[in-house]
């Protein structure tokens, strides 16, 4: 179960941009028309989304690509995938089938996780002064959810939502800074990896990553993983990360319960 970078900044893009935003606008042409893209020029792209060509330039790199071609070759090997939980005749059995998997996928999480670990990210969340909550698409929406849960308990984090920001925050992070990343599938940096973390260990943030992959590439940018089991599917995955995500909270409030 993976998921193609184009989707990913695109999507991010056009939940956080305004309603008349030039480049919401480009990109929710984009994602409507992937299977043409490839084939269009900067000059045809540009009349059909009634922009100039320089805007479609510009829109490349504020979702950071390097240019045109990339979103084009990223188009090309775009690929839109939704999994189907069930392929019974009756909705009553594809429900049950859903409703089972999710809950078998919530007990992977109970029984695999190692809280010895997520004592260990709470302690760090408490005593950095600079902590950062990354994830894409659904895991983002997770990560924003620990933002919340923090926040109502006097803990500050921060969190972008544009895939761009999120690489942006890293380049300018150093070994002040803790970030904390959910990518079900282990493979955040695939869709990017910022300079910055080619920098020696020591002054680079420190990282952990919270994921069902059995395997995580390029292991060695993080300080600490997470993993718990899971079957890698997309109906299960937003269920999994966001319990992850609760027993992370629960552990915060109980370290500080623990400190009064």
């Amino acid at each position: 179960m993976f998921y193609s970078k184009l989707p990913i900044v695109l999507l991010s893009e056009m939940v956080s941009a305004k309603d008349d935003s030039t480049n919401g606008h480009i990109a929710a042409y984009i994602l409507g028309h992937i299977e043409e893209i490839s084939g269009l020029s900067i000059r045809e792209i540009a009349a059909k989304t009634n922009v100039s060509p320089a805007s479609i330039s510009r829109f490349c790199r504020d979702i950071g690509l390097e240019d045109f071609n990339e979103l084009k070759e990223l188009a090309e090997k775009t690929e839109l995938n939704f999994e189907v939980c069930s392929k019974g005749d009756k909705p009553q059995d594809w429900k049950d089938k859903y409703i089972t998997d999710v809950v078998d996928s919530i007990n992977y999480v109970g029984n695999s996780i190692s809280m010895e670990k997520v004592e260990k990210l709470c302690k760090d969340i408490r005593d950095y002064d600079k902590v950062a909550v990354f994830g894409v698409l659904k895991a983002e929406g997770v990560a924003m959810n620990l933002q919340a849960d923090l926040a109502m308990q006097g803990k500050f984090v921060v969190t972008k939502l544009p895939f761009s920001e999120q690489m942006d925050y890293f380049e300018q992070a150093d070994e002040n800074n803790l970030i904390v990343i959910f990518s079900y599938t282990g493979i955040y940096f695939d869709y990017g990896l910022p300079q910055a973390l080619k920098k020696p260990k020591k002054d680079r943030p420190k990282i952990y990553l919270i994921t069902g992959a059995s395997k995580a590439p390029d292991a060695d940018i993080y300080n600490t993983i997470i993993r718990f089991k899971s079957k890698q599917n997309q109906h299960s995955h937003p269920y999994q990360l966001q319990m992850v995500e609760s027993l992370i909270a629960q552990n915060y409030a109980y370290l500080n319960l623990q400190e009064q």
